[in-house]
């Protein structure tokens, strides 16, 4: 079920009328992005908002005011004007509002608008906040921080000092040993030397955080997984038996945070839990993520130097995941808090591996989706991804092809489903998802 429209914020509401006020006082046809720069500033909140951004709104003023009197023609007195929005002031309008959709504010503020006009790098309006030293993540900063102490426009209506829950690790995290006893996690299947690997890491006395290295699609977040399976079972070594496995949600640590310090404070309150949680092992996935998130432009404690302390005396056992480019773009840039895991390099495996992943999930997507795979399905399923869907990488590619096969069976009429899936089935969705015609995944062509 799709989330209801999130509406505009009084405040924002009044600046695009007035927006179109100004492109009918001046007859202009079009209501541009210059217009809409033109009523923000005069909005005491975005006024407030960019002085703290350092923006001069005299000089800005001017320079919109000059642009509108020269890039835009008035209509003649004799006709009627009707302005109508350009496509770009539509584009922000509705970016604006996906936004806050997805994060779930309660309403769209001036900040957005402000935030999406600077995505609009061949505008005038972006031009001259730029021009002022103005670029999207140093105003995405300062909205997350509020501003100068007041609440960020997008925030949430409660922060950590009323925070959702009584134990940070039920907001904050997911517990994945209880999932695998739910039922609810796949069995990893190979990836035994990995795992191995990963358990002997954090059976240290120090430095006992692995780091899962490896493109996305790999398997990484399943192998993190697999150990919950494992544990649950019973098949670890004694070190980690009764372990807890609990995933961080960075979405939800970042979801709703009002005031400078907020993200802060509930990584300390997760870190602080984990403390007081026997055998805790924290699971990162992304975590090259953490590297600054939370940071104010004025040098803010970020996530992960919280994390630093915990991970040098081992009081916190840590897996992250991450990818080469990231490891090298953002992770390995915090030298202090790189070193203080042990890298576990995850490669794509082959076709011939990836051929068993699947036949050892080809049960749960047998029962989840009411069909039968071949094994023949499931060999032209990792030839034809291998080949076809090049972005991507085994055994994830491969996997999405089986389940999108079964959904698309799943969806027909039950007279024309198929009694078990094929080749000629798999084709048809490898086609569909490579946007190739069907006769260039030919059987011939697996053959090849």
């Amino acid at each position: 079920m799709s989330k209801p429209p999130v509406p505009f914020a009084p405040e924002t509401l009044e600046t695009i009328q007035r927006a179109f006020r100004l492109a009918t006082d001046r007859r202009h046809d079009t209501v541009g992005l210059e217009h809409l720069l033109r009523a923000i500033t005069d909005e005491p909140q975005a006024r407030a908002l960019l002085a703290t951004c350092g923006i001069n709104l005299d000089a800005l003023r001017k320079q919109v005011d000059e642009v509108l009197a020269k890039a835009f023609t008035p209509v003649p007195a004799t006709s009627s004007v009707e302005p109508e929005p350009s496509v770009a002031f539509d584009r922000v309008i509705q970016q604006a509002v996906v936004h806050a959709a997805v994060s779930s504010a309660k309403h769209v503020d001036t900040g957005s608008l402000l935030v999406f006009i600077l995505q609009e790098e061949e505008s005038h309006a972006a031009f001259f906040l730029q021009n002022q030293g103005l670029d999207r993540l140093t105003l995405l900063r300062v909205i997350s921080h509020g501003g100068r102490g007041q609440p960020a426009p997008e925030g949430a209506e409660e922060g950590p000092s009323g925070p959702p829950s009584t134990d940070p690790l039920d907001a904050y995290a997911t517990d994945l040993v209880a999932r695998a006893a739910a039922g609810q996690i796949d069995p990893l299947i190979g990836r035994a030397l990995e795992l191995e690997r990963m358990i002997q890491v954090l059976c240290r006395r120090r430095k006992n955080n692995p780091l899962l290295v490896g493109e996305p699609g790999v398997g990484k977040t399943a192998l993190a997984e697999g150990l919950a399976l494992r544990i649950h079972e019973g098949h670890v070594p004694e070190p980690l038996r009764n372990s807890k496995v609990y995933a961080l949600d960075l979405g939800a640590l970042l979801a709703g945070t009002r005031y400078r310090g907020d993200f802060e404070e509930r990584v300390k309150q997760v870190l602080e839990r984990l403390e007081k949680e026997p055998n805790a092992i924290l699971f990162i996935d992304e975590i090259h993520s953490l590297v600054g998130a939370g940071a104010a432009s004025g040098g803010a404690m970020d996530a992960g130097n919280l994390l630093k302390p915990a991970l040098a005396n081992g009081s916190l056992r840590c897996i992250g995941s991450t990818t080469f480019n990231d490891v090298k773009q953002s992770f390995d840039r915090d030298r202090a808090l790189s070193r203080r895991f042990q890298k576990i390099d995850v490669l794509e495996p082959s076709e011939d591996e990836t051929i068993d992943i699947l036949k050892g999930l080809r049960p749960h997507y047998e029962a989840h989706h009411g069909v039968r795979y071949t094994d023949e399905a499931i060999a032209a399923a990792v030839a034809l991804s291998a080949k076809h869907l090049k972005d991507l990488h085994l055994p994830d590619k491969a996997i999405d092809v089986l389940d999108e096969v079964g959904a698309a069976q799943k969806l027909l009429p039950v007279d024309r489903r198929v009694a078990a899936i094929g080749p000629e089935q798999i084709e048809q969705i490898v086609a569909r998802m490579a946007r190739v015609p069907v006769q260039a995944v030919s059987s011939d062509d697996r053959a090849a």
